[in-house]
């Protein structure tokens, strides 16, 4: 008889994950495995996973234990490794605190790229668990030298470079439309820019503060959000507008709206960003493992 693996489906903004407890980390999950789980017609469906770690017991995550309990070992759709995941971790806050592993407050929760430090909102009284917001400290963003460029079809544009922990290509467009089906990768140049590969925003203002914004992420296509796309976009509008909290000591903050929601983008003068929006818990279940080991080969 085969075993049974437990494992949740949640979002942020509609960004969707499969989530897998594994405190201990003795479940194997090859690319194979976390890309068949991923699969939308013969898995479970989700654009990545999140292996849910105590940091002590992952190599990866055993040097930050003493500051995070938690290590979210993130895959993509695809069953790559990457380095962080915005939304992720506001749905990995929302596990903890689904599990009762962690309660309403701050956490800290060790990533591929960094410690990141988590605030989960009381919820409202009316709104349930799922009403409190979740934000989460993105670290600070790297303005790479260098003139990039994105194209889709006929268009070119240039785009800034802006690391946070991951890679991103930010363009504005007047039209979102301009950014195709975004089935595959938007072409950029220089190639030597992204060597790993890189996530590709298209954005368009909405107003004062106020944008919206398609991506293709490396390794999934198009997502309905990406958190750290979304603070990639924040910086690049704030920069394009103007302001920079280092220098002005004001903060700058940015409503970002993406196609499954809206975030709220807030880059403080210490460079420090800062993220909200939602994670919501809306399923679990049990994987069979003779399946999985299977659908692995």
């Amino acid at each position: 008889m085969s075993s049974r693996i437990a494992f949740l489906k949640g979002h942020g903004t509609e960004n969707d994950f499969v989530i897998v407890p594994d405190p201990d980390n003795v479940i194997d999950l090859p690319a194979a495995a976390v890309a068949a789980l991923c699969d939308r017609r013969a898995g479970i469906g989700g654009d990545g996973l999140l292996h849910v770690v105590r940091s002590a017991a992952h190599p990866e995550a055993r040097a930050m234990a003493a500051e995070a309990e938690w290590f979210m070992d993130y895959r993509n759709g695809d069953g790559s490794t990457v380095e962080m995941c915005g939304n992720g971790v506001r749905v990995f806050a929302r596990y903890l605190q689904h599990a009762g592993l962690v309660t309403e407050g701050d956490l800290a929760v060790a990533t591929r790229g960094g410690v990141k430090t988590v605030h989960i909102a009381k919820a409202t009284a009316d709104g349930g668990p799922a009403a409190g917001g979740i934000t989460v400290g993105m670290g600070r963003a790297v303005l790479p030298d260098g003139d990039v460029t994105v194209t889709v079809g006929e268009r070119t544009w240039p785009a800034r470079n802006v690391n946070m922990g991951n890679p991103h290509a930010v363009a504005f467009v007047e039209d979102l439309a301009h950014a195709g089906d975004l089935y595959t990768r938007p072409p950029f140049h220089p190639a030597s820019a992204y060597p790993h590969g890189v996530n590709v925003e298209f954005v368009a203002d909405r107003g004062p503060g106020h944008v919206a914004m398609r991506v293709h992420e490396r390794g999934v296509g198009e997502t309905r959000s990406c958190g750290t796309g979304a603070c990639a976009v924040a910086v690049a509008a704030a920069r394009r507008d103007g302001a920079d909290p280092a220098v002005t000591g004001t903060p700058a903050t940015y409503t970002v709206d993406v196609l499954g929601g809206r975030l709220l983008i807030t880059e403080r003068p210490d460079g420090e960003i800062e993220m909200t929006g939602p994670a919501v818990i809306v399923a679990e279940g049990e994987i069979d493992s003779d399946w999985l080991e299977s659908a692995a080969r």
